[in-house]
């Protein structure tokens, strides 16, 4: 049994520099060998120099640091021995063949928004695939599919699809920074999760390159492989370069509103409230919740709900039903906004600004340091529990503490557990983002912040899930567990972290991952490891 190694996410940028410094002096390999490689391996040597980075060049840090959305990492982040954006297939299976040669961990890159920087750092000597060349997106208006490669953004996406029609839609985040590729691979949701399930529910085909460098589709993949694409996380079991995604109908018209409510207008009792509502609304309405610090008028800091609604239908619908559910919301007309969807889209991020090309931008309007934990409620909270949780928001010296509460029932109870990785369906009323932001710098501040999460994550035990207690994927937190940094690692090590992501779809993740990479190639601090590690 390999002894397991117990680490705080805190404690990886030091554990990472010392391991790496060790492991790159002892590696007898440099840029130069893994180029020579490459350039045997690619139907075209002579445009290598467009697609691969090394730190001999200018742009390697533009590169390197363009797509590091948590800045917690961005001083400490190991610098991989090049950088690779490919162009074409060969390109990519080259990187694949050359690390391999070369006993390189590999890390693919889409958008850059793992909440650990799993897509961008290694504690041993490394390669960045980014695939932000792999952006093209084929919209099928007739069938109501689309091919969209795995490098393109949601917003990307969002983009060509509205291009074709108002009313088709895909049901993936509100972010349109994201990147398609570690989206789906994890799930991904948005303000049609209610109504039509994850986005993973909806992907009907994929490509993959895996470890021997083939081309695989779904028919040639094998059912079991393309069942763990959809949920089980990226970077376990090949490069998936591009998705077929089923398109979704939406009504030329629908509704949203933002209710704001502090402490002293009740925002606790309403809170309470939406957790007996939320997931027994109508499919058609999705209310998530946003939970922040603010000051009031007075100056004084306070707690403030965010009641945000979405709704696939108009106006008056939406009151009718709001008004036989939350009238406590105290919803009035002049709260909503009849619009489109991709409008609500791009006004949930540009206010007051409905200009599609905005969805083209892949630079975050906002990044900082940032930690995040996830957790699922499948009993309502009591009022002191919450009264608990805004006292520790209340706390001085924490910068900018968050809670998103997402409603599920609709579509999420009608699908099976076992349909795909993603475990977490009928039963929950509610998913949580614990999440906390800060712009001071320094070890102190980022482990402050840290060990605040943490106590809040531990204050939360009582009214979340439990054996295990659940968390998500896409919200990735190295502190529930993780593989060995080195060396092989046991499935019941695993199993910490996998089950929690996972539950029993972790063995049947753990099966797919024996079989198509037995040499375990692909793998990260998350990833799901072979029979043969044990």
């Amino acid at each position: 049994m390999i002894e397991m190694i117990s680490l705080s996410s805190s404690m990886l940028p030091l554990l990472f520099v010392l391991l790496f410094s060790f492991s790159w002096v002892t590696s007898a390999h440099t840029h130069e060998d893994f180029i020579e490689c490459f350039s045997l391996y690619v139907e075209d040597s002579t445009d290598i120099s467009k697609v691969i980075y090394t730190q001999n060049d200018s742009s390697y840090s533009s590169v390197l640091h363009f797509a590091i959305r948590n800045l917690r990492f961005n001083s400490t982040t190991l610098k991989p021995l090049v950088i690779v954006t490919p162009t074409n297939v060969s390109h990519i299976q080259a990187a694949i063949r050359c690390s391999q040669k070369n006993n390189l961990q590999i890390r693919i890159r889409s958008g850059g928004h793992d909440f650990e920087g799993l897509s961008y750092m290694s504690v041993l000597p490394f390669v960045i695939l980014d695939l932000i060349n792999f952006r093209s997106v084929t919209i099928d208006v007739t069938n109501k599919t689309a091919w969209v490669q795995a490098g393109a953004t949601v917003g990307e996406l969002y983009y060509h699809i509205a291009k074709k029609g108002r009313t088709l839609a895909f049901p993936a985040g509100i972010c349109p920074t994201m990147g398609v590729g570690g989206h789906l691979s994890g799930g991904g949701y948005g303000a049609l999760l209610r109504k039509y399930g994850l986005a993973a529910d909806n992907v009907i085909d994929a490509e993959l390159i895996d470890a021997n460098g083939r081309v695989l589709d779904r028919k040639s993949m094998g059912e079991d492989l393309f069942w763990a694409l959809r949920g089980g996380g990226g970077n376990s079991f090949g490069v998936v370069i591009a998705w077929k995604i089923k398109l979704v109908e939406v009504p030329p018209t629908l509704t949203v509103f933002n209710v704001l409510r502090t402490l002293d207008q009740n925002a606790t009792q309403l809170i309470h409230r939406w957790q007996y509502i939320a997931n027994k609304l109508h499919e058609d309405l999705m209310i998530t919740t946003y939970i922040r610090r603010v000051n009031s008028s007075q100056g004084n800091p306070t707690i403030q709900a965010t009641f945000a609604g979405f709704f696939l239908g108009g106006v008056d619908k939406l009151l009718q039903l709001i008004n036989e559910s939350f009238p406590e919301l105290g919803l009035a007309k002049d709260d909503c906004l009849e619009t489109s969807w991709i409008e609500a889209i791009i006004l949930n991020r540009f206010p007051g600004n409905t200009s599609l090309e905005l969805l083209l931008d892949r630079t975050p309007r906002f990044v900082s340091n940032y930690k995040a934990k996830s957790d699922y409620v499948k009993e309502p909270m009591p009022e002191n529990a919450l009264e608990g949780i805004f006292e520790m928001f209340l706390e001085e010296d924490i910068e900018t503490p968050r809670l998103l509460l997402v409603p599920y029932g609709g579509k999420m109870d009608q699908i099976s557990e076992s349909s795909s990785p993603f475990p977490h369906r009928a039963g929950n009323i509610y998913k949580i983002e614990h999440q906390v932001s800060w712009s001071e710098e320094g070890k102190e501040a980022s482990q402050r912040h840290i060990d605040w999460i943490r106590r809040l994550y531990s204050y939360m035990t009582p009214y979340v899930s439990k054996n295990p207690r659940e968390a998500y994927i896409n919200y990735r937190d190295l502190d529930i567990g993780m593989n060995n940094l080195a060396g092989n690692t046991s499935y019941k090590q695993a199993s910490i972290w996998g089950r929690k992501y996972f539950k029993n779809n972790f063995d049947k993740l753990v099966r797919v991952k024996t079989a198509v990479d037995p040499a375990n190639f692909f793998r990260n601090e998350q990833s799901i490891p072979p029979l043969s590690s044990w």
